[in-house]
């Protein structure tokens, strides 16, 4: 029986595999070197000095879409994921070797902000794979190039250059980007290219794309916009007026922005300048024939000549229409005739009048229907002070209310007429500046006075002998001599003391004198009885003495009455 002191062969069996166990289990998770010792079918097999080898499969040999060339006796770096499997063979792995070397690399160029290399070999949801020499990272398809991919079969298994936007080793997550490297390449070479650009150089380049608001043109490798607005000096609704994609067109650097590297240009700047000389060119109180080109809720635009365009504001559209819009009274590409306002040659705006360029049409009215001559037309509206009526060369006139019937006003001589009616009235006024007509109703009624005449009538403070013609609760409606005017009589003016101010007391037919105190806005008179009794009293004093003498008011009235006989 072997002791401690002396050890058996088995003993010294035993220690040698506890040694060698030790050893071999030393090396799981480790990157090793190993030798292909042969290559069976599509596997490699590979001593890495443990008791037994390891094969891995070729294709983990092989770059992406390639051929794999490994032969025995070549040595490489495999990762030992375990000693021994069930068959007692060791668990070896050349993608997981490649992985790790890739990661501590990669590592070490995303803290120096280096481009990688790598190439794209598979898709999936949302993005591509991209083989970082051993990793896998993930490409978003936002990422892939500056302007959207439809199809990236033509850039895969091509080696080229990535950024690394993040990475995370503990979870394997690492996402790249082609399109960041494209932008700084583009930018270099723009940088490359502006430095070459100076303002107001003429240059061509190539209509490259078209928007609602310009065009990109291609000046040989950088983009320059061509705003809408620097296209032509005349209205340009869309630049596919002027332009198509694939035109080679002539263009001068306006503006150069180094810190943001962007370029406006323009095409008009080439042409003359239409609005140089525009205030000699277009004096105002000009007549200008001219074309609609757009049509606003604030006026019309009217296109003088190319390049020049002035606007009509909505309130000098037309005489008679307001407050419409400017589309019911103008189209667009109609030929109108206009009148220059204004000019102002330094904000490029000159201001039209349509209106101007056409008759006043209160002006023509005024020559064809003076003041006093009939009119006839229909109720327009009526309103709390008057009728409207509608009159020739579409144009209104009002009635006054005062001006509808004798005797009544207000809302009882409003309710005479009705809205769409045929009435007839007198031209009272015109006022073409202020665009107002006047007109009268009752001054067409028999024994009105004659509007704008020059006949002989009752004078203020005269007193004459009228007929009652109507008795009403508000006085009376009387008639100057035979033929002469009509003027009215008002209640309180039918005598001094209340008694005597009864309508009732009065006939039709009755003559009685009475004065002249006033003519009302259609010159009618107004006669006051009371008025011609205070007068007379006053008369009377003043010839036969006052009331202070001893005399009473009735002997002064006596005497003056008696000598009024005697005349």
């Amino acid at each position: 029986m072997a002791t401690k002191a002396n050890p058996t062969r088995d003993d010294f069996a035993n220690l040698l595999n506890e040694t060698l166990g030790g050893e071999d289990e030393g090396f799981e998770g480790r990157v090793v070197k190993g030798t292909v010792v042969g290559i069976e079918n599509d596997l490699a097999v590979i001593d890495v000095g443990l008791k037994s080898e390891g094969r891995v499969s070729l294709r983990e040999f092989a770059a992406p879409g390639q051929k794999a060339e490994i032969k025995i006796g070549d040595e490489v770096e495999v990762y030992v994921d375990r000693v021994e499997n069930a068959q007692g063979e060791a668990m070896l792995s050349r993608d997981r070797a490649r992985r790790e070397a890739a990661w501590d690399k990669l590592e070490s160029e995303f803290g120096e902000e280096k481009r990688v290399e790598g190439v794209i070999f598979g898709r999936v949801k949302g993005g591509f794979t991209v083989d970082l020499g051993g990793a896998v990272a993930f490409l978003p398809g936002s990422q892939v190039d500056i302007r959207p991919v439809r199809d990236v079969t033509p850039l895969m298994d091509i080696p080229q250059p990535f950024q690394i936007l993040k990475m995370d080793r503990r979870r394997g997550n690492i996402v790249v980007s082609r399109r960041a490297v494209l932008e700084e390449t583009r930018a270099e070479q723009r940088t490359g290219l502006i430095q070459n650009l100076t303002e107001g150089a003429v240059i061509e380049g190539v209509v490259k794309n078209i928007t609602d608001y310009g065009a990109f043109v291609d000046l040989g490798g950088i983009d320059g916009l061509l705003h809408v607005t620097d296209m032509s000096y005349k209205r340009v609704n869309h630049p596919s007026e002027i332009i198509n994609i694939g035109d080679t067109v002539k263009v001068q650097i306006v503006r150069i922005n180094r810190d943001t590297q962007r370029i406006s240009l323009g095409m008009k700047q080439l042409e003359s300048d239409p609005w140089e000389g525009a205030s000699a060119k277009y004096p105002i109180g000009a007549k200008l024939n001219g074309r609609v080109t757009n049509i606003t809720e604030y006026g019309a635009f009217v296109e003088l000549e190319a390049g020049i365009e002035g606007l009509v504001h909505v309130s000098e559209m037309s005489w008679t229409k307001k407050n419409v819009h400017p589309g019911k009274i103008v189209s667009t590409s109609q030929e109108v005739e206009v009148l220059v306002l204004e000019v102002d040659e330094e904000k490029r705006r000159i201001s039209l009048g349509l209106k101007q360029a056409q008759s006043n049409p209160w002006g023509d009215f005024a020559e064809k229907h003076p003041v006093g001559s009939e009119v006839e037309g229909e109720v327009k509206n009526a309103t709390e002070f008057g009728l409207f009526i509608g009159l020739d060369g579409d144009v209104d006139g009002m009635v006054h209310m005062s001006d509808i019937a004798w005797g009544i006003s207000g809302e009882d001589a409003l309710a005479l007429h009705r809205k769409g009616e045929m009435v007839k009235a007198i031209v009272l006024d015109v006022d073409a500046e202020k665009e107002r007509i006047s007109l009268g109703m009752k001054q067409l009624e028999k024994g009105a006075p004659a509007v704008g005449g020059s006949g002989a009538g009752p004078k203020k403070n005269e007193v004459v002998t009228v007929t009652v013609l109507e008795v009403r609760d508000g006085g009376l409606e009387v008639q100057a001599g035979e033929d002469g005017a009509t003027g009215f009589v008002k209640r309180s003016d039918l005598g001094r003391d209340r008694d005597e101010q009864r309508p009732e007391r009065f006939q039709v037919g009755q003559k009685l004198d009475a004065m002249v105190i006033g003519f009302d806005r259609s010159k009618k008179p107004n006669f006051s009885i009371k008025a011609m009794q205070i007068a007379e009293e006053k008369n009377a004093v003043a010839q036969y003495g006052s009331t202070d003498s001893g005399a009473s008011l009735g002997d002064i009235l006596g005497e003056a009455l008696k000598s009024k006989k005697t005349d």
